[in-house]
């Protein structure tokens, strides 16, 4: 430890120092008050022992001086005094004096009192420690919860986009754009899309002969297969209504054989929904299952109000799909001559037939696809 030892008498210093020395403590030595105030200043050292009379400045007055300093104020000071002088203990004690030692200096009562103070001291360090680390560590943990709050808003927002995006794409898709914030990706656009619309031939009748029940019952099993082949083709979901469908292909992300991928999901989902018709069929309900099929330009953005909107499709494109869905009868897959371009020898389509539907000034070429050959495996 360090002590600053003030005394104006050189031989009582030098006796006080090798007492302490020997207890191993490193001793700086002051000759006054005015010099012993510059080393406290100065040295910081870890206990103080003050001769009271001193020359110039008293050691009270260096006291004083002492414990009005900020970082000396917890600094352990020891006044050295006369025997008989008690009025000068009293003022010592009165400055911030915190002991005193009457001369002549007894060595073990002098080792004592400065062991003494010391361990305060070194208490009083400890506490002041432990109140920093506790200050850091109070810093530190609101930091913490900071950018936790910032970070759980965050993936509270990112599930919302996410949510959000889920009602209309696949969840893969969905993820990505909730993740990476591509909403720009919906503003209002033109793009050249794939529609599909497809439902559920005599519906009508049969919800309004059969019990709510058992209608709610067919509408989970149809939307269930179209929900697993509108995932599996990623494309999206523009609305749903009852037993109708819309969907859509190349946005908002890009899929150069968008018409070719609609009329895969659209043959995908006629294959789920014949399973479908036959359990329908064995409940005694006669159902069955129609899809159009158009290519075009549309007007694609979001639609709705705050709290509900649909990323949709706008245009002769989705007339022309809905028109399509209209006519065909259960089984069919109606496409027009734009999609019918665009497969390869691989699909089966009847030959054109020529058809007026409603909305359209002339006759347009339909084709009705009837399945799709499998390729052939790769030869060994």
């Amino acid at each position: 430890m360090k002590i600053l030892i003030a005394d104006d008498e050189a031989e009582i210093r030098a006796e006080i120092l090798e007492c302490l020395a020997e207890e191993g403590h490193d001793c700086i030595e002051a000759g006054s008050g005015v010099e012993a105030v510059s080393l406290a200043f100065s040295e910081k050292p870890d206990l103080i022992l003050l001769d009271v009379n001193m020359p110039g400045l008293s050691g009270i007055q260096a006291c004083e001086r002492i414990k009005a300093e900020t970082s000396l104020s917890f600094t352990p000071v020891i006044m050295i005094t006369a025997l008989s002088d008690t009025s000068h203990i009293v003022s010592g004690l009165a400055a911030g004096a915190d002991d005193y030692l009457t001369k002549p200096v007894s060595p073990d009562e002098l080792i004592a009192r400065v062991n003494s103070m010391l361990r305060i001291k070194t208490l009083h360090d400890q506490v002041l420690n432990q109140a920093k680390q506790l200050k850091l560590q109070a810093k530190k943990l609101s930091e913490w919860n900071r950018k936790l709050k910032t970070r759980v808003r965050s993936q509270v927002e990112e599930l919302e986009r996410i949510g959000t995006f889920e009602r209309f794409l696949a969840p893969q898709l969905a993820e990505v754009i909730g993740k990476t914030g591509g909403e720009e990706m919906f503003k209002s656009h033109r793009q050249n899309v794939t529609v599909i619309f497809c439902d559920i031939r005599g519906f009508t009748k049969f919800s309004v002969e059969s019990d709510p029940e058992e209608v709610m019952e067919v509408l989970r099993e149809f939307h269930g297969a179209m929900e697993r082949n509108i995932h599996k083709y990623q494309g999206t979901l523009a609305s749903f209504a009852g037993d109708g469908l819309m969907v859509f292909f190349n946005d908002p992300f890009p899929q150069p054989e968008h018409p070719s991928i609609g009329v895969r999901m659209a043959l995908s989902m006629q294959t789920e929904v014949r399973i479908l018709i036959d359990l329908w069929s064995k409940r005694g309900n006669e159902l069955g299952f129609g899809v159009g099929i158009a290519t075009g330009f549309a007007t694609m953005g979001l639609v709705g109000f705050q709290k509900r909107v649909e990323y949709t499709a706008i245009g002769n494109v989705t007339n022309l799909a809905a028109r399509l869905c209209d006519r065909a009868r259960n089984g069919e897959i109606l496409v027009e001559s734009r999609v019918r371009m665009n497969l390869d020898d691989s699909f089966n389509v009847s030959p054109a037939e020529m058809a007026e539907l409603k909305g359209f000034p002339k006759s347009i070429q339909i084709y009705n696809v009837l399945d799709q050959t499998p390729p052939s495996p790769n030869p060994e």
